[in-house]
């Protein structure tokens, strides 16, 4: 059963990125992220969203090799962008946090209108869990 760092390396490789540069985008060193890929590291929440940003790959594909959790086969991939990974760092959220916040913000867009919204910014995005922390606690 292939394991996050083959993972990682197979979209690394198809995506023609040497390990020096998928390092560089996500903010680590090459011989961290070559241990990772040789299994001879754990990766945590937060190294694993900067590579899956900087692969633009879903975080549940690096975890489960699959996206598919509800086994219908219809679950979309949960791409994170990157002025939220920004955000989240800055505001040290977890994984799961980080995708509560993206599911709040598709959850308030789909009940306005139809019209187009502006991308959020990385402070925009602050924002917003600011205001979420404020109402929930």
């Amino acid at each position: 059963m292939p394991s996050i760092g083959d993972r990682i390396r197979e979209i690394r490789e198809a995506k023609k990125l040497t390990q020096e540069q998928l390092a560089e985008k996500a903010l680590m060193s090459k011989g961290f992220l070559s241990e990772i890929e040789n299994g001879k590291r754990n990766v945590s929440s937060e190294y694993l969203l900067r590579i899956a940003n900087s692969l633009c790959a879903s975080v549940d594909y690096l975890l489960r090799g699959t996206t598919d959790v509800s086994g219908n086969g219809t679950r979309e991939s949960i791409v994170i962008p990157a002025e939220l990974s920004e955000a989240a760092e800055k505001l040290n959220l977890s994984y799961a946090q980080t995708v509560e916040l993206l599911e709040a913000h598709r959850s308030v867009i789909a009940k306005r209108s139809m019209k187009q919204s502006k991308p959020f910014t990385r402070e925009d995005w602050v924002a917003l869990h600011k205001a979420i922390k404020q109402v929930f606690g």
